[in-house]
């Protein structure tokens, strides 16, 4: 099967006046695809008023976390993903962002209330999801776990019907 790549998409980079935070986005094959920065100091806010300790909320801050969009505006038909096929590429590494299961596993140390990790569960981007045509979509945080300002490309794939595609959001760097 042939690999549908984005090398003719465009990619838009914008900087929130307010927070400073960067996002990037593309638009291919009918998909956008988005990462939106999360700051650490944003990301240890939002756990902590969810019931998450400091000591549980410091390494997850600073894993590079991004607010991730996935849009299905026209593709051809129901756009199906899993993240463990999305690649984090920087110069010395290629490798799936770092996984919902493997956060969880990491927070059983802490002793969380079942409050607490329902509410670090659902604010994750899907480990796997499929989008109907048309605007279909979701959005949920996205960990790297590169060290801050690291620049890396984001490399997500999808299938339609069997048929294979990727989109690239090249350059992104993690927060500092």
């Amino acid at each position: 099967m042939l690999l549908m790549s984005n090398t003719a998409s465009a990619q838009s980079q914008t900087v929130d006046p307010t927070s400073g935070a960067v996002s990037w986005e593309t638009q291919i094959h009918g998909v956008t695809l988005s990462l939106t920065q999360i700051l650490p100091d944003q990301a240890r806010a939002f756990y902590l008023n969810r019931g998450l300790p400091a000591v549980a909320t410091e390494p997850y801050a600073k894993a590079c976390v991004y607010m991730t969009i996935l849009r299905n505006d026209s593709a051809p038909g129901v756009v199906q993903f899993r993240l463990e096929d999305w690649s984090v590429v920087s110069t010395d590494q290629s490798r799936p962002p770092l996984s919902v299961e493997e956060w969880l596993k990491r927070l059983e140390e802490y002793d969380l209330t079942q409050a607490a990790m329902i509410a670090f569960r659902w604010a994750q981007f899907p480990p796997e999801h499929a989008y109907q045509p048309g605007g279909d979509w979701n959005q949920g945080m996205l960990t790297t776990g590169l060290e801050a300002d690291t620049v890396f490309n984001l490399v997500a794939r999808w299938d339609v019907a069997g048929e294979p595609y990727q989109g690239v959001l090249r350059n992104v760097r993690c927060a500092p």
